[in-house]
């Protein structure tokens, strides 16, 4: 398969720019994997979709202020700098703009939101193959525990903000209500639409609610620049399935239950153990770069809830290798069911609708 068999059209309005008045106020796609049928719901009815033992997963990876305004120090040059993954303490891999002019050894003063220096200094250490700059910050204890002060929630490109920033509105909805360990540059967005009233009700009908954590990085949201997907080089990025996940999630498939992930990223946790342990999901912390397109074996995970992905992307990819696990049909059935979505006007990408495959 190529790249440009996961292309579709979509029109720009359907690029949800706001998040939903509430957030279980989205709508929902279900989609039957054995007969390719399509129901339209709203996203309140998904725990009738759910069943007593089945397990919900959830990645609770807390997004950072990523977005950081720099100047450089001798030439008094602005950049932005994007925290992509924390290496240790205070050395940061991250993306830079203009990034050609972030040279080696550079030396630049952190700024707050006032454009005035911080007193945090950030100095050049490496640059890799792919133009991301190792930056290696000082005059704080962790850079980390500071980004409250001076960072900005990184929102996706194609949600329009004044000035590129984001809203107060942003920094709470841009954030499922389960967030924990902080990391991520970017969302696990089908999490979003989850209240804790909500997540109270499935657990009150017999599902166990548990967490697994992967921080979202560049393996995510990174572009297929290939012309053949098996060309695209996946990120690595850091996950942690937890004792307790690992024990109820033991229990409840001796017991007949499903496992039902929420959103790609947990997809790929799971299926990163799953594919190491001969389908078992020990407790376990690591590092992943599973790249999952069709055709692609599934030893785990039975439902996905997951949103609208964009064009020619390793999500649109997962979800179709997904719909059909083994062969590469699932391709035709998934960009069937957003021809769907399209026309009935659902919302696109981190604040728009969701979709449940079954």
């Amino acid at each position: 398969m190529r790249t440009l068999d996961f292309d579709y059209p979509l029109p720009g309005p359907l690029i949800a720019q706001q998040p939903a008045t509430q957030r279980d106020a989205s709508r929902l796609l279900i989609v039957e994997r054995p007969k390719g049928l399509l129901l339209h719901r709203q996203f309140t009815d998904f725990p009738g979709f759910l069943q007593p033992n089945d397990v919900l997963v959830l990645n609770d990876s807390k997004v950072i202020p990523a977005r950081l305004q720099a100047l450089n120090t001798r030439t008094r040059g602005r950049f932005e700098v994007l925290l992509v993954e924390q290496s240790m303490t205070n050395l940061w891999w991250t993306m830079m703009r203009p990034g050609r002019r972030a040279r080696l050894g550079s030396s630049l003063h952190i700024l707050d939101h006032q454009s005035q220096p911080t007193g945090i200094e950030a100095i050049v250490e490496q640059i890799n193959a792919h133009g991301h700059r190792l930056l290696r910050f000082q005059g704080t204890p962790d850079l980390l525990s500071s980004l409250d002060r001076f960072g900005d929630i990184p929102l996706p490109p194609y949600i329009q903000r004044p000035g590129s920033k984001a809203t107060p509105s942003d920094v709470e909805r841009y954030q499922t209500v389960y967030a924990r360990p902080a990391g991520s540059v970017a969302a696990p967005t089908a999490g979003l639409h989850f209240t804790g009233a909500l997540l109270d009700s499935i657990r009150a009908q017999g599902v166990h609610v548990c967490h697994v954590t992967l921080h979202v990085g560049l393996g995510t949201f990174a572009p297929v620049k290939a012309d053949d997907p098996s060309g695209h080089q996946m990120h690595e990025e850091q996950f942690d399935l937890p004792p307790a996940t690992s024990e109820t999630i033991a229990r409840a498939r001796r017991q007949g239950g499903r496992i039902i992930a929420v959103g790609t990223t947990t997809v790929r946790v799971i299926e990163t153990i799953a594919s190491q342990n001969g389908g078992n999901l020990p407790a376990s912390t690591g590092r992943t770069r599973i790249f999952i397109h069709p055709p692609f074996h599934f030893q785990a995970v039975d439902a996905l809830l997951t949103n609208f992905h964009l064009p020619k992307s390793t999500l649109l990819m997962l979800v179709s290798a997904f719909a059909s696990p083994g062969n590469s049909h699932g391709r035709d059935l998934i960009l069937n069911a957003y021809r769907e979505a399209i026309r009935h006007r659902y919302r696109f990408f981190s604040y728009g609708d969701a979709m449940l495959i079954l």
